[in-house]
């Protein structure tokens, strides 16, 4: 096992599509399965699929390994989006957005893939998507409250070919995950 003591880096991994569209999981059980991984200090927040991990492997190593992982214990299509908790804290400082509104919801795209990055920022534009760049790992964006199933972003996320390297997160959850 890796961890502080044992040179590890500090990790948010972020599951897609987690308790919902029938991928029910249990968080206990997600944190078993991925103790088994060469990581340490398995935490799981919320029911969502926010996980912050300890380990001395990159982000680049540790997404398929937790993606087989899941794949292998609970029999669906898992994909994952690993952060560096540094970098994570530099986009949550990094959006312009506040986390909190009466109106508005504010989300943080985090991204696998920079090249699919620039593309889904290029369509999102094209559908009217106001997106703001945060980093080669995330875009920032904004939906009405109610609205947010329906925005041009939210659509885009879905597309086949970015369900394997995106995920999307509330502002809110982000700081969440940056506390644990």
């Amino acid at each position: 096992m890796n961890g502080p003591d044992g040179g590890g880096r500090g990790y948010a991994v972020f599951l897609r599509g987690v308790n919902v569209a029938g991928t029910p999981m249990k968080m206990v059980e997600v944190r078993r399965e991925l103790a088994a991984l060469p990581v340490s200090e398995v935490k799981t927040l919320l029911a969502s699929g926010n996980v912050v991990l300890q380990s001395t492997l990159g982000a680049a190593e540790l997404k398929p390994l937790v993606e087989e992982r899941l794949r292998a214990a609970f029999g669906y299509d898992a994909w994952v989006v690993v952060i560096d908790r540094e970098c994570l804290a530099q986009l949550v400082h990094a959006c312009p957005y506040p986390a909190d509104s009466a109106t508005v919801h504010s989300y943080v795209t985090l991204f696998s893939s920079e090249p699919a990055l620039r593309e889904w920022v290029a369509e999102a534009g094209a559908s009217g998507a106001d997106v703001v760049v945060l980093s080669a790992e995330a875009v920032a964006w904004q939906s009405p409250v109610g609205g947010t199933l329906e925005s041009p972003a939210n659509r885009l996320t879905m597309a086949r070919e970015y369900k394997p390297v995106c995920t999307t997160r509330n502002l809110r959850t982000l700081q969440r995950v940056l506390r644990a």
